[in-house]
């Protein structure tokens, strides 16, 4: 019994050393690469020169409108953007009040499928006018082509509070067009004294278009920083 304990103990420590051997030997200490780490690499190098050819051409394409730069010089409305930030304003103060003309970026599938169609520009935004209070208006209107009144008005939403103008589940007023003729008229008026005109119109499709290239061009270059990272 104790002879055949010591045989089987000494089998054990002969296999730890051809173990311990084999460990040792040049070629077992090299460990193959993922082949997935080397496919990454070449692959992050390949999508990094098409996006830096890109946004060379992209770069060198740009540049800003003669509306938008008109606007900004003459206009009482101060314009505010964040980089990465899909949202744009208008603002600017009348009397006690707050008027603010806000907008997104354009949707360049939304520019494709309407190429072809007189060159139609149709922009979706909201003008608000607000007290220190917190009440106010919100006309709900979109853009349209044409030299003369252009934009649309789709509803208005009165609001008696900050928090009720934010609210998802607040009343966003009648459809503009179901309102007495007279009405339609005088809140246009109204409209039309808080500042909106076919020049805002103007800038504010031609900065939608701007907004989205300047948005793409960005998204190139912390692609491609992201890629050679």
């Amino acid at each position: 019994m104790a002879f055949t304990a010591m045989r089987t103990v000494g089998a054990f420590k002969v296999l730890a050393a051809r173990s311990s051997l084999c460990l040792s030997r040049p070629g077992a200490a090299l460990v193959a690469r993922p082949a997935g780490v080397r496919t990454f690499s070449a692959a992050a190098s390949k999508v990094s020169k098409v996006l830096e050819s890109e946004l060379k051409h992209e770069e060198s394409q740009y540049e800003k409108s003669k509306e938008v730069q008109n606007f900004l010089k003459n206009s009482p409305f101060k314009f505010i953007d964040t980089e990465g930030d899909v949202n744009m304003a208008l603002e600017r103060t009348l009397g006690d009040k707050t008027v603010r003309v806000e907008f997104q970026l354009s949707s360049p599938m939304l520019g494709e499928e309407e190429e072809g169609e007189a060159d139609m520009e149709s922009t979706e935004l909201s003008i608000s006018v607000e007290s220190k209070d917190g009440a106010g208006m919100t006309f709900f209107c979109s853009t349209q082509a044409g030299e003369d009144h252009r934009y649309v008005i789709g509803s208005v939403k009165t609001f008696a509070s900050a928090a009720e103008k934010e609210s998802m589940t607040s009343y966003n007023g009648p459809e503009f067009e179901d309102l007495d003729d007279k009405l339609q008229e005088a809140l246009d008026e109204y409209l039309a004294e808080l500042g909106m005109s076919s020049e805002v119109c103007d800038f504010v499709d031609a900065m939608a278009s701007d907004k989205e290239q300047r948005e793409y061009v960005r998204w190139l270059k912390y692609t491609k920083k992201f890629m050679e990272s």
